[in-house]
């Protein structure tokens, strides 16, 4: 291991004056990126892509959904009434799209950040696991093969890092390595060769023909998702978002020539674990709509085998890593491709019953104001690995808790229990749909590899772990 006074990467010195093109930047992890560069590194520029209309609207939109942001907190209070002017002097909106030819950016902006730019960091991402198959493959397949062509053109550029997710692995069990996915190639559990290769130039005309064929929008968009489903498992991924980011690494891979490709596959991230501060997220995601219905005694079951490993990685976690990453690579300046995988399910596995043990014991303590009750108690949940068992013991719960009975009182006794159905009814339906949502994950028998992760660990000095802390070791789950 590397001593107090090693060298370890260089990573403060790497990043010393370096301007930065960030995609994504107003995302869940983009943001905590752009966060930490700022506040621990003396980065120069940051140029962040920003949908808008002009640069007024851009500058609006860095400043209330970045600037402004709870998460940048620490630095408002590192800086005082000099913030606004230092976050001003670093961060540059940049009007553009990666969904846009030439990234919807002017004249002006590309020849700036072409003759500027020292590292691009792809985050920008559709990560909705059931949105059309055409605007997935727009988002994580063209977006990224366009801003790889946009670096080629970039005259200093030392790295390309691309945010994929460890889900492009798909339906392989057992142990994953951090190894590029070839072009072409799936993830069937069952290897054939026989099997057709898995070709995106077929898979953009099928979700264009669908486009075509629907009389109305809504049947289109019906369509296309079911198209991105079939597809998904045709191949051997669980959704059309894991389909679509492992080909956005297959493109990149293949049209990157002399460009050195960083890839950084992190596992399901969760909120930050210690900076800037314990418990940021950015809205309703991860396993967040889970635990609060649970919490809201809305979630009597879940779906899933209770002793298998759930991979969650906090964001802070992501974010240093893909920092030192990038710095290590950024030095070496190697026309490769690198990958890394943030992960937690061999080094420090938290099983999905101690998720929920850990959320029962925080629930009583700290109870959700709207699951008062008499005792305030959230119940113990049930884990059940079929879906029909779990549905009717979720029906039945869910009923016998808003007191759906067959005696009920008053006058209008089957308006009264028509009411208590529906209402019964849209609760069972939204509690199976959040089960269903996570069944990826919570039967995945992949473990993710992460030797490259902990090789680089190994490599950072004393102060450098400290200031970047990767080691998911480190994290305590309860």
């Amino acid at each position: 291991m590397s001593s107090d006074d090693s060298a370890g990467i260089g990573i403060l010195n790497f990043f010393q004056g370096k301007n930065i093109f960030i995609t994504g930047a107003t995302g869940f992890l983009g943001k905590a990126l752009v966060e930490k560069l700022l506040r621990s590194t003396a980065v120069g520029k940051i140029y962040v892509l920003i949908k808008a209309e002009d640069k007024a609207t851009a500058f609006d939109r860095l400043k209330s959904e970045i600037i402004n942001s709870e998460l940048f907190k620490c630095l408002q209070e590192e800086h005082g009434t000099s913030y606004e002017a230092f976050v001003r002097e670093k961060l540059i909106p940049v009007v553009g799209n990666i969904s846009e030819p030439k990234l919807g950016m002017d004249f002006d902006s590309t020849n700036t950040i072409m003759n500027e730019v020292d590292v691009i960091i792809q985050s920008a991402a559709n990560t909705s696991f059931d949105d059309r198959y055409d605007s997935l493959l727009e988002a994580n397949v063209n977006g990224p093969q366009r801003l790889m062509r946009f670096a080629k053109r970039c005259k200093n550029l030392l790295l390309f890092v691309h945010i994929s997710t460890a889900y492009t692995n798909g339906e392989r069990e057992g142990v994953v390595f951090e190894n590029p996915i070839t072009m072409g190639e799936n993830r069937r559990k069952n290897v054939s060769s026989s099997f057709p290769q898995l070709d995106i130039a077929n898979e953009m005309s099928l979700a264009l023909k669908s486009i075509s064929r629907a009389p109305t929008e809504f049947e289109t968009k019906t369509h296309l998702k079911k198209l991105g489903q079939e597809r998904a498992n045709f191949y051997g991924w669980y959704d059309a978002y894991q389909l679509t980011k492992a080909m956005g690494e297959m493109i990149l891979n293949e049209c990157k020539g002399d460009t050195p490709l960083l890839i950084i596959r992190p596992s399901i991230i969760e909120s930050s674990y210690k900076e800037p501060f314990p418990g940021w997220i950015q809205g309703y995601k991860a396993t967040d709509p889970v635990l609060i219905s649970y919490g809201k005694g809305q979630l009597p079951a879940f779906l899933g085998d209770p002793e298998l490993p759930i991979d969650i990685i906090p964001v802070d976690t992501v974010v240093n890593t893909t920092i030192a990453a990038t710095a290590k690579h950024g030095i070496q300046h190697k026309p490769e491709l690198s990958v890394y995988h943030v992960a937690s399910s061999i080094v420090n596995p938290v099983r999905i019953y101690d998720v929920f043990e850990f959320c029962y014991e925080y629930f009583n303590s700290n109870p959700l104001i709207e699951s008062s009750s008499k005792d305030n108690n959230v119940e113990k949940i049930k884990i059940l690995d079929n879906i029909n068992d779990l549905s009717k013991y979720i029906r039945d719960e869910i009923c016998q808790r808003d007191g759906l009975k067959l005696d009920a009182i008053g006058t209008n006794e089957n308006e009264i229990l028509q009411k208590l159905q529906r209402k019964c009814n849209i609760k069972v339906k939204h509690a199976i749909q959040l089960c269903k949502m996570y069944e990826f994950a919570v039967f995945y028998r992949g473990r993710f590899d992460i030797f490259n992760t902990q090789k680089l660990l190994a490599e950072m000095s004393k102060k450098e772990q400290s200031c970047f802390g990767i080691d998911a070791r480190d994290i305590d789950w309860r």
